[in-house]
């Protein structure tokens, strides 16, 4: 308690310093003459800016003489105006033209602000997020202002060391859904194999995308597979690339871990380098424009093997993998006349990484002594290519809206391995190996019609449209030294990840078409209904149709009641069907050899293991929206989830079942799993967001409250043929626990922002809950609840630059230790959310003219 009091002095103490120049005051109204809470106030050429109150009010001392704001709310046309006189009166009117319409996910109406959604959707402007921040990549950012949203960093897991797993509302990773200004991203390559987070899941990488290219998220926390279509049972993350013209940004950032657990004298390490800048010009005089960023991004490992081990140490490197990330990323408009308009937007990002394997020590049998007399740390090296581009045409039909695009993206995942050998070559094996990999690819064709009519009740929107996707899933072998052994009597193959083998390889496609409608209904200035429906054709797997029904009731001005109910779907992933793979597992320190047999393979065929299929779900939101007086605002929204057939990896079976032991046996493997629609799932929880504005001296002090709480229940494990009822062995009790490790009980987020002139401090306390995991002796690991502290102080050099400091983690909070021998990583701790790198500082340079 002491330590986040000091925190709060910390963040308190800037306010004895006041800015220079003017203030202005004013309010922001809509055309109705109601406040716009949260509107964005900025003035223009400078990094100076704050948000509307309760009341639609706000005050900011102006850094220019003659200074000009720029006021803009989602939803909203933007404006700009003069920043004199006594009070600043401004009118917001709804974006309702195509050129300057706003995606706001969840609604196909051009007429919907996020303020009147039926659905809950978390707006997060990426401005604001990363100047007062040290996180640089999304999936970090997300996870700690979004309470719903989970994501861990990994160690000791093959490929999820390169590509962060991500969940909402403590699904799965390909259980979410992601747009790029509304159109569907493709998902990553990767299948997610171990680790807490994302097993036996597919997912798409945010971090191709660079967060200087964003303008804001939208999280729609709702089932929308009845609007966008197959993996949106959990919700829907909508990324909206900036826009902006004759504006430069440009970032240089710098923070680095402040080590406890390791084995030398260096005080830090993690070293996270990023330079990026941002610049957009504009086209003609109908709001056409091209926005272009370049990021770089240099992250180094950290190591936190050096903790008490009872049993001694399974790894001499555990942290997290050297990863550098390089982007470009364009967004633009070129308007063909007053109603219509050509978009082109997407880029490309280039990664390699170098992550930790588990240790061979020196008297493993599968060292060999004359390369390494002292045994080696085996490292995986990962060459990631992924690269999206879209070009569409929206133009007016007479009163109907029509959308056009084609949408390509892919995703290549090219594995490596150094600091390693092949052991069945002896003394002559290299050291270095090529080890395959694989690639998915997605192209969509996409048609969409919207129209408003006013004049039905208070207003009918109606949307109707069509979509073509093909995808294609490749895998390719390594070199025959990765995966060939050149003598029986050890093992072969590179060690830390065996190459994929020419057994392996496989290419295969898919079609898939869809249709849908939705329609919205204001009956009412204060009732709203909506319904969509969505049919889904998959060449591999057939059909399925879906609906969403929702409704807005404004009880008063002031309190909002919603809801919404809807079924959904998720396909298999090409990559879940056809990953094929024998690679090396470590139980009780001892490796073993795992064979994940692809679906419809002969060997799965041969022990009954059935054909995926899709991944059925029902789900129901009931919430309110309130302003409490003038500065406060409150969202609460209660959901259900039911999923039925979820993908999982099963178990592990090994060589002495009395059932499928002898099949594999005779492939000469120790142990095999495989993906199944083995699990049924239940999960029941609550989203609270509760935002006060107040005025504190001469600046600006907002709070809010972010909450999660999630329960979730397996209520049936689904076995079959040679494995039926058993299903403690198909699907068991450790499995079952890294399902639920990805649904938290609960995650809370308390943030106190100040700004005052040119200084500002942010303080934030996030509270990650307990989680149970089962160690390989098949006892709980009960890892207890920690509460971290963020601190943020951030001033204005000049007009046009900005230095920002802090420290995530200020107190050096770590997980709950556990003896290495017997966690899924072989450190002292498996990935959970709160992370295990300890504090984090960091300095932040931004320049905006």
């Amino acid at each position: 308690m002491k330590e986040n009091l000091l925190a709060i002095t910390l963040c308190l103490a800037s306010a004895t310093a006041f800015g220079q120049g003017q203030a202005l005051n004013g309010q922001v109204l809509d055309a109705a003459g109601r406040p716009v809470i949260g509107a964005t106030v900025v003035e223009k050429g400078t990094n100076n800016g704050t948000a509307t109150g309760g009341d639609g009010r706000f005050t900011l001392r102006a850094r220019t003489a003659s200074p000009r704001l720029v006021i803009s709310s989602i939803g909203y046309s933007a404006q700009e105006v003069e920043g004199g006189g006594e009070q600043i009166s401004v009118r917001l009117a709804e974006a309702t033209t195509s050129l300057g319409a706003v995606q706001v996910v969840g609604s196909r109406s051009q007429n919907r602000s996020v303020t009147d959604s039926p659905s809950p959707v978390d707006i997060i402007d990426l401005r604001e997020v990363t100047t007062k921040t040290g996180q640089l990549d999304v999936n970090q950012l997300l996870q700690f202002v979004a309470p719903s949203f989970n994501s861990n960093r990994q160690t000791g897991s093959d490929g999820a060391d390169h590509v962060d797993p991500a969940t909402l509302r403590g699904l799965g990773p390909d259980q979410t859904l992601v747009l790029v200004n509304g159109k569907r991203q493709h998902q990553s390559a990767l299948v997610n194999l171990f680790g807490t987070r994302g097993r036996g899941n597919t997912g798409t990488d945010l971090n191709v995308i660079p967060a200087a290219s964003i303008e804001r998220i939208e999280i729609l926390r709702d089932g929308a597979a009845a609007q966008y279509g197959s993996d949106a049972i959990a919700g829907v993350i909508n990324i909206v690339l900036k826009s902006s013209v004759k504006e430069l940004t440009a970032n240089v950032n710098y923070g680095a871990y402040d080590a406890k657990y390791r084995r030398d004298d260096k005080k830090f390490d993690g070293g996270n380098f990023n330079a990026n800048v941002n610049y957009g010009v504009g086209i003609g005089d109908k709001g056409g424009f091209i926005n272009a960023t370049l990021d770089y991004n240099q992250r180094e490992h950290t190591q936190r093997a050096n903790v008490p081990a009872p049993d001694g140490l399974a790894r001499r490197e555990y942290g997290d993998p050297q990863i550098s990330n390089a982007s470009a990323y364009i967004n633009s408009k070129f308007a063909l006349s007053d109603k219509a308009h050509i978009y082109v937007f997407g880029g490309g990002n280039k990664r390699k990484g170098d992550a930790y394997a588990w240790t061979r020590f020196a008297g493993d049998d599968r060292n060999v002594p004359a390369i390494y007399p002292n045994g080696f740390d085996p490292i995986i090296t990962s060459d990631i290519v992924d690269a999206s581009g879209v070009v569409g045409v929206h133009t007016a039909l007479g009163s109907w809206e029509l959308d056009l695009s084609n949408n390509f993206g892919s995703n290549r995942f090219h594995y490596g391995v150094k600091n390693t050998l092949n052991a069945s070559l002896g003394a002559s094996s290299p050291t270095s190996f090529d080890a395959g990999g694989f690639q998915l690819q997605q192209d969509v064709v996409s048609l969409g019609l919207t129209r408003n009519y006013k004049t039905v009740l208070q207003g009918l929107n109606v949307a109707a449209g069509a979509e073509w996707r093909r995808e294609w899933y490749s895998l390719f072998a390594g070199e025959e030294a990765s995966y060939r052994n050149y003598d029986p009597t050890v093992t072969g193959g590179s060690q830390g990840f065996p190459g994929f083998q020419p057994s392996d390889v496989i290419k295969a496609d898919r079609d898939n078409f869809g249709a849908y409608v939705d329609a919205e209904l204001s009956v009412t200035q204060r009732w709203l209904l909506a319904a969509a429906l969505r049919y889904e054709h998959y060449s591999d797997f057939g059909s399925t149709l879906n609906y969403k029904a929702s409704t807005r009731f404004n009880l008063t001005e002031f309190l909002t009641l919603r809801g919404t109910y809807s079924t959904g779907f998720r396909a298999p992933s090409l990559a879940q069907i056809n990953f094929n793979s024998t690679f090396t597992n470590f139980i009780n320190g001892t490796p073993v050899e795992v064979l994940l047999a692809r679906n419809n393979s002969a060997v799965t065929q041969k022990l009954g293991i059935p054909s995926l299929k899709q991944e059925t779900s029902n789900s129901a939101n009931i919430g309110l929206t309130s302003r409490i007086g003038s500065s406060l605002s409150l969202t609460l929204d209660g959901y259900y989830i039911k999923v039925k057939d979820r993908v999982v990896l099963t178990t592990q079976f090994s060589a002495d079942d009395p059932v499928i032991g002898p099949d594999l046996q005779a492939l000469n493997v120790d142990q095999a799993q495989f993906f199944a629609n083995a699990a049924d799932t239940r999960s029941l929880g609550l989203d609270v967001v509760l935002n006060h504005t107040a005025t504190l001296g001469e600046g600006r002090l907002n709070s809010t409250l972010a909450a999660n709480f999630n329960h979730l229940r397996i209520d049936r494990v689904r076995t079959s043929g040679r494995l039926a009822g058993r299903e403690d062995d198909f699907f068991g009790p450790r499995e079952q626990a890294f399902v639920k490790a990805s649904a938290p009980p609960s995650k809370i987020n308390l943030t106190f922002d100040y700004q005052v002139g040119r200084f500002g401090t942010l303080v934030r306390f996030v509270r990650f809950d307990k989680l149970t995991l089962i160690d390989w002796n098949g006892d709980p690991m009960k890892y207890d609840s920690r509460i971290t502290t963020d601190l943020t102080v951030n001033y204005a050099l000049t007009n046009h630059l900005q230095l920002i400091v802090g420290s995530s983690n200020l107190f050096n909070r770590y997980p709950t230790l556990f003896d290495p021998q017997l966690t899924e990583t072989g450190g002292a701790w498996d990935p959970v959310q709160m992370g295990s790198n300890g504090r984090f500082y960091f300095a932040k340079l931004q320049a905006r003219f």
